[in-house]
């Protein structure tokens, strides 16, 4: 595990609102020189804590304002019946997310479509198709009052 102190957790909480901030201004936040801040920020990046940088979407401008979470539970527990279901969640441009899971169900998929008939094609065209599934559970998101995806 990889040991952070508290100015490099500073850095992390200010990249993970603004990604785009800029050295000096990053710098300023955390009480660091802009040489200190960029030497940490490189290293954040070398050791693997910063994974890389990405763009927040608008969901309404993309198409994709309708959230469901799906908890999916399958019939068969093997290796194969598992990678054939994340083989087939990594196709579905509608998943979002993929996680297998521990509990009643063995993944959580986090799905973003452009509204319920669009999710219902998904359901039964998409998930309702694929071998092993045995259970699907649909959590439809009403609000979000907080969201730190970057």
């Amino acid at each position: 595990m990889t040991m952070i102190d508290d100015i490099s957790r500073r850095i992390l909480r200010e990249l993970t609102r603004d990604g785009r901030i800029s050295n000096l201004a990053l710098a300023e936040k955390v009480g660091l020189s802009p040489s200190a801040c960029l030497r940490r920020v490189q290293e954040l990046e070398r050791r693997g804590v910063i994974r890389g940088y990405r763009a927040r979407l608008d969901p309404g401008q993309t198409g994709r304002a309708f959230v469901v979470y799906v908890m999916v539970g399958l019939a068969e527990h093997t290796k194969a019946a598992q990678e054939g279901f994340e083989r087939a969640m990594a196709r579905a441009d509608e998943v979002a997310e993929c996680h297998n899971i521990a509990g009643a169900f063995e993944y959580l998929l986090r799905v973003e479509v452009t509204d319920l008939a669009a999710y219902k094609a998904f359901h039964t065209d998409i998930l309702g198709t694929v071998p092993h599934v045995r259970a699907i559970t649909s959590h439809m998101v009403m609000g979000t009052s907080k969201d730190q995806r970057g």
